[in-house]
């Protein structure tokens, strides 16, 4: 950790919430892959900006192209993804934008951590269970990413040879199998709404 630096201090949340006349936060959307989290995330984010409403979707493939283009997919790499994640969607949400992420994010400890992160700045932080039976995500897989994790193509798949540890608490639920993208991203816009968050 560097030891030559110094915190410059910014305008405080509630100068920027006052100006921005909105507050930030972030909607972290877990689950399999194939299990709809992206497609919720573009949704999600379309609802919001034509309420007039500040919103960026960080997603899991897109990240790997840039700030995470470094990073593998071991257990490690995967942590240091989401560590990452977490930092930025704390600045999206600290700059009263609402931050969308939509990662796999496949252990319960790194999640935990992002929670924490944006607890500790007393920003929300919402944890979006995007929850799909295994065989529908493997029917979907739009990428063939599970047939290639299935003839050992792929190693360390995420449901298949790596652990997804589903979230215990989410502050939303959601079914893609059993309800439509367009219901899914209005779950969570009446879920922001009851809570005080837009």
């Amino acid at each position: 950790m560097a030891t030559n630096i110094t915190w410059h201090p910014n305008l405080s949340y509630d100068e920027r919430k006052t100006l921005r006349k909105q507050h930030g936060c972030t909607i972290w959307l877990t689950g399999l892959s194939a299990s709809g989290k992206s497609t919720v995330a573009c949704a999600l984010e379309q609802l919001l900006l034509q309420k007039k409403l500040a919103a960026y979707r960080l997603d899991g493939d897109n990240i790997r192209f840039g700030l995470n283009k470094d990073l593998g997919f071991s257990e490690a790499d995967r942590n240091e993804n989401i560590r990452r994640i977490s930092e930025v969607s704390k600045l999206f949400a600290d700059s009263c934008t609402i931050s969308i992420t939509s990662f796999i994010s496949p252990y319960r400890v790194d999640r935990d951590k992002a929670r924490e992160l944006h607890k500790e700045a007393g920003l929300k932080f919402v944890e979006v269970f995007v929850d799909v039976p295994i065989e529908i995500a493997e029917q979907r897989d739009p990428k063939g990413l599970y047939k290639k994790a299935r003839e050992g193509i792929i190693k360390d798949f995420t449901g298949i040879s790596a652990p997804y540890e589903a979230p215990e608490s989410p502050e939303v639920h959601l079914r893609t199998d059993l309800k439509s993208i367009e219901e899914c991203a209005n779950i969570i816009y009446e879920y922001l709404v009851r809570e005080k968050v837009i």
